[in-house]
């Protein structure tokens, strides 16, 4: 299964407000979800944390789960994306500012009977010279277990890059970790807390600190949940 993930940015003119509404409201239900290869789709939406965090690099976040590689590449030959979706992303997205990474999956943990209402993406690349077997290796072991001890921490996946994006070169980034909390409160009080300082410091040992990215977001889901290799 791949999970593809698509982070966008206001087209200029366009407010965040806006820009959310309408990607939820217009293009997923009207265009994208219309693809037929697509299994699961749900749309992230930006939730500020503080008043004085930094202007956001993406504003919001496609996750599109697409069962292989051959219905990935049928996708983009239906007319539901020629002709529809694809047409429709310059009215509301910067599509100079979007950034696509498709990625497998690693459930650290997965708690079912949890309803999380805020997800925090934390995104990677590897310190410069690492190999990336090594990378995947200590992200999923060492890494895994210090940010898992995050208090309040409901679920946590790790989506690392897939091999084919290394085929010609380098991928832009190497994994997105995804950390689900109950609420926008709970994840203030986790980033502000020792346990989550900690995992950052130690992110900081095997990544390149110049390409972290923290977005927050809220889920709103237009095909699912339900589980991936359904």
């Amino acid at each position: 299964m791949i999970h593809q993930l698509i982070f966008a940015y206001p087209r200029p003119g366009l407010d965040e407000d806006e820009f959310h509404r309408y990607w939820v409201e217009e293009h997923a239900v009207r265009y994208a979800a219309k693809i037929p290869q697509i299994r699961q789709y749900c749309v992230d939406t930006r939730v500020e944390l503080s008043a004085d965090e930094p202007a956001p690099t993406w504003s919001g976040v496609a996750e599109i789960w697409l069962a292989n590689e051959e219905e990935q590449l049928a996708s983009l030959q239906t007319p539901e994306f020629l002709e529809g979706a694809r047409i429709d992303e310059p009215r509301w997205a910067a599509f100079w500012r979007t950034l696509v990474l498709d990625t497998d999956a690693h459930v650290v943990f997965d708690r079912p009977d949890a309803e999380p209402g805020v997800k925090l993406f934390v995104l990677v690349k590897r310190r410069e010279g690492m190999p990336l077997t090594e990378f995947r290796q200590y992200s999923r072991d060492a890494h895994a277990s210090l940010m898992g001890k995050v208090p309040g921490l409901r679920r946590y996946h790790q989506n690392h890059t897939r091999d084919g994006a290394y085929g010609i070169g380098e991928a832009p980034l190497d994994c997105a970790y995804q950390l689900w909390f109950d609420d926008v409160a709970a994840v203030r009080d986790a980033v502000r807390g020792n346990e989550f300082q900690r995992a950052m410091a130690d992110l900081a040992t095997f990544t390149n600190p110049r390409y972290v990215h923290t977005l927050a977001v809220r889920e709103n889901w237009i095909i699912g949940p339900r589980p991936a290799d359904a």
